[in-house]
């Protein structure tokens, strides 16, 4: 996937660009360094991550949600120093969804999500852009206005990414909370309850989520999914 970085990444990770870079680099080599030396600044990033009471996510997902962050902050598209990882490449039984506070470098809260009931069942391994698919979408949105619905308080959530998740509006793919989307579920099932595509939390953490994350914040929807990778152009 390196060769995405040069028309998707090249300006952004100039920004990272070592003191060791020539300006007579050719501009793969000094996209490489570049990218280099961001994967450091990443795991630095990870390694101080304050996770005060909560588990630590994954790396890999972690790594990817920075990416997209600091792109789609510099473009303007988000505005606020907060970012919700979800990654669904874990199980719903898992805490899989992080509110990290990237001002601070600490996460504020963790909490289980259901994914579509066309997803999957205990994991999630399909996933759609479609109207009546059932099914979640992958990639980053920038969260948008608070709404009452039929779920109570409710997120409307904007897809940043053509073809991936841009039809999230549409397809009135929000955040709320849910019963199903409980922990006491999954002892009796083994898994979470699914949504019909929406990231549903528990109804005893939707409020508090929502306030968080409301009104031009990055949530980042992660899979190790290779029709994503391919697609997005936001992730190297």
């Amino acid at each position: 996937m390196a060769y995405k970085v040069l028309p998707v990444l090249f300006l952004f990770l100039l920004s990272f660009k070592p003191l060791s870079t020539k300006e007579t680099d050719p501009p793969k080599l000094v996209a490489a360094n570049a990218k280099a030396s961001f994967e450091l600044k990443v795991k630095n990033l990870y390694t101080a991550l304050n996770p005060q009471t909560f588990a630590m996510p994954k790396l890999e997902s972690f790594s990817k949600a920075l990416e997209g962050f600091y792109q789609l902050k510099e473009q303007g598209l988000i505005k606020k120093d907060i970012l919700t990882l979800i990654d669904f490449s874990l199980s719903s039984a898992q805490k899989r969804l992080w509110v990290i506070d990237m001002a601070t470098n600490t996460i504020l809260l963790q909490s289980v999500v259901s994914h579509g009931r066309n997803s999957g069942d205990e994991f999630a391994t399909q996933f759609s852009n479609e109207n009546n698919s059932f099914m979640s979408s992958l990639g980053f949105y920038a969260t948008g206005e608070v709404y009452q619905g039929k779920h109570g308080m409710s997120l409307r959530l904007d897809g940043l990414e053509y073809g991936i998740n841009d039809n999230a509006r549409n397809r009135a793919v929000v955040m709320h909370g849910a019963d199903y989307a409980n922990e006491n579920i999954i002892s009796k099932q083994g898994r979470l309850g699914r949504s019909q595509g929406c990231p549903a939390v528990p109804v005893a953490l939707h409020k508090e989520i929502i306030n968080l994350i409301k009104e031009k914040s990055c949530l980042f929807i992660y899979h190790p999914s290779r029709n994503y990778e391919n697609k997005s152009k936001l992730i190297s």
